[in-house]
């Protein structure tokens, strides 16, 4: 007479790696578009940062300021912001982080 041990058969641990792959291969892409947003978001939250500054920047000297030297204002990490150009009229500038090869970009005034 044989005995019948408890436990789970090889079709049934096949079937859950195969279940554990196939939500793994669901999740790891939507992981990554994350990070992508989170990184746009930084970028984005820079340059509204940098409007403040900016107008902070005109009410004390009446022009906007062409770099960043002259700001109350700091970077977020991996972030790096650059002004273009500034002038009496308006001012530009992009952002671009180290995580992802998007670049956002601000056109302020009507001398940007």
């Amino acid at each position: 007479m044989r005995s019948r041990t408890s436990g789970f058969t090889l079709i049934e641990l096949l079937i859950v790696v195969v279940i554990i792959g196939i939500l793994a291969a669901i999740a790891i892409p939507k992981f990554a578009n994350t990070k992508g947003k989170a990184y746009v978001a930084s970028m984005k939250s820079d340059l509204r940062n940098l409007v403040t500054a900016q107008e902070s920047y005109l009410g004390d000297n009446q022009t906007y300021a062409s770099s960043l030297g002259g700001l109350a204002f700091s970077q977020s990490a991996g972030v790096t912001v650059t002004i273009a150009e500034g002038t009496a009229s308006g001012w530009s500038a992009t952002t671009k982080h180290s995580g992802t090869n998007t670049t956002c970009a601000i056109f302020y005034g009507s001398g940007a």
